[in-house]
């Protein structure tokens, strides 16, 4: 059974910053994209950013400069650095993965909980 475990959320002021964490566990062979969505009321849930098993990254354009996406492949982690936060950034931030369970399994994607970035003053 997979798990991804996300912290980090919480309540900022405009301009400021937050890191979230995304901690797989669980039977995990392999994982290729690992990536962030955010979905805010009233709205469809949205890519922020992913990361591929080797490194490469992509960005929405709302947050290109602002957020930056890294992972530890060891941990089966990935965090999202977020600086500069706006109100429009509030929204419950979900975290996935796409990844093999087992040896010659299929891939799957999982996705963590969702946890709450406010950005209010």
């Amino acid at each position: 059974q997979v798990q991804l475990v996300v912290s980090g959320g919480g309540l900022v002021q405009p301009g400021g910053s937050l890191r979230l964490s995304c901690a797989g566990s669980g039977s995990i062979f392999s994982i290729s994209a690992m990536g962030w969505y955010r979905q805010a009321p009233g709205k469809e849930r949205e890519s922020v950013a992913s990361i591929t098993s080797g490194g490469s990254t992509n960005y929405a354009d709302s947050v290109r400069g602002r957020f930056t996406i890294s992972r530890d492949n060891a941990k089966n982690t990935v965090y999202l650095e977020m600086i500069s936060l706006k109100p429009e950034d509030t929204a419950a931030y979900y975290c996935n993965a796409r990844l093999i369970a087992y040896y010659r399994g299929p891939t799957y994607d999982y996705w963590g909980q969702g946890t709450q970035v406010t950005v209010s003053s």
